[in-house]
Parts: C-alpha cells; structure tokens; sequence
C-alpha cells in the first residue's frame, strides 16, 4: 500500500471536515450532509480503484 493513498485519503477528509463546518456554521446543514457524502462516494471510488489494482496483481502473480 502507497503512503501516497494515505495522504490522498486524508486530504479528502481534511476537505471535506473544513468545508462541513463551514457549511453547517452558516446554518447550511443540508448542503454540509451532501458534502459529506460526496467525499464520502469520492473515497470510495478512490479505495474501490485500488482494490481492482490489488485483483490484478494477485492475477497477474498467479497466473488465472
């Protein structure tokens, strides 16, 4: 595993928190759930690509 995966997830988070609270201070709470999840589907998508790498590899090492 990539520190580079690390950093790229906890900037996400780092984000998404800030914008959050900003959001959710301005008394925008709605818009702040959505962020939320947005960054939420982005950190999937960003672990989900890495995984089928992994499948890969694994594939590739045993020949299927």
């Amino acid at each position: 595993m990539d520190v580079d995966l690390i950093f790229r997830i906890a900037g996400v988070g780092i984000i998404v928190a800030v914008l959050g609270q900003l959001l959710s201070r301005s008394g925008r709470d709605e818009q702040a759930l959505m962020l939320t999840i947005a960054g939420l589907v982005v950190v999937l998508f960003i672990v989900t690509e890495e995984i089928g790498d992994l499948f890969e590899s694994i594939r590739r090492i045993f020949g299927f």
